[in-house]
């Protein structure tokens, strides 16, 4: 049984339909990750399912119970959002315990919850400050906590991190794994436009566009075998090349063909062989272009270098265009320098130039 079921969901502001249709099913201590740029309806959706926003047509289910039309108390959630939204006169112990006072629960269970969140999120030092002598990291923490004590079975994230540094957010995003982990079978389902958070978070992504489901898939059902021209430039740093030509039968069968440019596709995995003469996109990330001596494209000159530490990232131009290389940070060869390109048939991605759909 899905632990949360959104069920041919439409949601309408006035006369603007945000969703037509839309379904979703997660399943028992998943992890899923809705993302895509802003305004794709990620977080329409996510308020959705927490009963924020009331849906037209269509139902929710959380955990079997059919909550379309429950309040969001009662819907067995706990919210963390994008702002903290903690009570600045109160302590750390206090803005964690206010909702189960509320909720009239034993002083000792309060406790006992309050402690134990306080434990996971490694705050136990910090529950007698206010909110005002704490870092943005740690009332990142006590927002997460302040819904962790509600013992909820499904977690909702609203890009918690997007307010943090950098070092910030990858210290918390973590933390929020190892949560899962701890927690078990409890499902979390996070909102965040951040490719860097979806894959190294989710056991399956939601790629959205427009207020569409792009794909569903695990971090690397979506880098390697993305559904579409959308998903295949909006996953990846940096972003995979993309070179446009067209499909031929050379007589020892199909080959990629830009230009002067040819690659055999013989150990392409087609979903559908497609016709011979149809013009295509082929699509390749930088770190599967390999410069060599003896490669496949030769004739590409070296226009900027990109030092990233570990790697490098150099940009190539053969005069009609140009695509990215990531290599070991180790090698550093110089603008101007000719380079040949080597290109592995098994790790090109083709899409339709027409639809953008995978081939």
């Amino acid at each position: 049984m899905s632990s949360v079921s959104v069920r041919d969901v439409t949601v309408a502001f006035e006369a603007v339909q945000v969703f037509d249709g839309l379904s979703l099913d997660i399943q028992e201590g998943e992890f899923i990750v809705l993302l895509g740029p802003s305004g794709c309806g990620k977080s329409t959706l996510l308020n959705a399912i927490a009963g924020l926003l009331d849906v037209a047509e269509g139902q929710i289910w959380i955990n079997g119970k059919n909550v379309t039309w429950e309040e969001p108390k009662d819907r067995g959630i706990a919210m963390v959002f994008q702002s903290y939204a903690l009570y600045p006169r109160m302590s750390v112990r206090e803005n964690m315990s206010f909702g189960l006072k509320m909720a009239r629960t034993p002083k000792p269970e309060i406790e006992r919850r309050v402690a134990r969140a306080a434990e996971l999120l490694q705050i136990t030092p910090l529950l007698d400050r206010r909110p005002d002598q704490l870092s943005g990291g740690q009332r990142q923490r006590v927002a997460i906590g302040r819904a962790l004590v509600r013992d909820a079975a499904v977690f909702l994230f609203d890009e918690p991190l997007s307010n943090l540094d950098a070092k910030l957010r990858n210290e918390l995003r973590v933390e929020i794994k190892r949560l899962h982990a701890r927690l078990g079978k409890t499902t979390m389902v996070y909102v965040t436009h951040d490719q860097i958070e979806a894959m190294t978070l989710a056991d399956r992504i939601v790629v959205m566009k427009e207020q569409k489901i792009q794909q569903i898939g695990t971090p690397d059902e979506i880098y390697h075998r993305p559904a579409n021209l959308f998903v295949a430039g909006f996953v990846g740093s940096p972003q995979m090349n993309f070179i446009k030509g067209r499909i031929e039968n050379t007589g020892e069968g199909l080959s990629f063909l830009s230009g002067e440019r040819r690659l055999s596709l013989a150990g392409y995995q087609f979903a559908a062989t497609p016709l011979p003469g149809r013009e295509v996109v082929l699509g390749i990330r930088p770190e599967h272009l390999k410069i060599s001596g003896a490669g496949t494209w030769p004739g590409f000159k070296v226009d900027i270098v990109e030092p990233m530490g570990a790697d490098t990232v150099i940009w190539c131009s053969d005069g009609a265009g140009s695509v990215q290389v990531r290599i070991a940070g180790s090698r550093r060869p110089a603008p101007g320098e000719s380079v040949t390109l080597h290109v592995d048939p098994t790790e090109v991605s083709l899409f339709a130039a027409d639809s953008g759909e995978r081939l």
